[in-house]
């Protein structure tokens, strides 16, 4: 068949602009869905896992976190099931931000430096107040309030 025969059937150009179109969508999708996958993990060693993107309701007022012995002071720890990262900027001071970030979607993995660090693209946040310190992140993580009685941490 040639490029101008009218019958009605797949071209040499369409077939080559299709299947070019198609390499071109498949190349892309990897790419698309590593900005949107999470890599969660659950303490500031970047060990563990869970958390989903997107996929969860923020955490609810009275949700319990857990411990406030595993935040080290100017560190955090992340909870990934529940979306919510806790930090002590100073000692007896807690903090808590939502642990998607602002770029991807992408759940924070980790606590390191005095940062909260994203895997995808690496952006940082800082500990004490949850502004953008590097990274492709446009926006801070937004605040999540916490009470801490008994040792233990919740959502407010």
């Amino acid at each position: 068949m040639t490029e101008g025969s009218g019958s009605g059937g797949l071209t040499r150009r369409h077939a080559v602009s299709g299947a070019v179109g198609g390499i071109a969508v498949v190349g892309v999708l990897p790419l698309l869905a590593s900005c949107s996958a999470s890599n969660g993990a659950s303490d500031s060693n970047g060990s563990g896992g869970g958390g989903s993107a997107g996929g969860a309701a923020p955490a609810q007022a009275g949700t319990k976190l857990g411990s406030v012995a595993d935040v080290p002071v100017g560190g955090g720890k992340v909870f990934a099931d529940e979306e919510v990262v806790v930090t002590q900027p100073t000692q007896g001071v807690y903090k808590a931000f939502s642990a998607v970030c602002t770029h991807a979607g992408c759940v924070v993995n980790r606590v390191a430096d005095g940062s909260i660090i994203c895997p995808c693209h690496l952006s940082r946040f800082s500990v004490a107040d949850g502004s953008v310190q590097g990274g492709p992140a446009p926006r801070p993580l937004p605040e999540v309030k916490v009470d801490v009685k008994g040792g233990q941490a919740s959502v407010a």
